[in-house]
């Protein structure tokens, strides 16, 4: 049996942190006006992401962050 996973699972919370992921889509904007579509997200953060909820949910800016040396 898997651990339960601390955090809210919720279309409008980042599956990293629990913050709010500030989706557009979640939102009912259109996808262009998110967050997601003009800042680069981190491969690593994406990665981290339960597999479970891969393609479900979005990570928030702070967690999809690409360091400040690749940037």
């Amino acid at each position: 049996m898997s651990a339960p996973n601390p955090l809210p699972t919720s279309l409008s919370r980042c599956p990293l942190c629990g913050a709010a992921n500030q989706c557009a889509i979640a939102a009912g904007r259109p996808p262009e006006s998110c967050w997601c579509m003009v800042q680069p997200i981190a491969p690593a953060a994406l990665a981290v992401v339960p597999e479970s909820q891969r393609g479900q949910v979005c990570i928030c800016p702070a967690c999809g962050a690409m360091p400040a040396d690749t940037q």
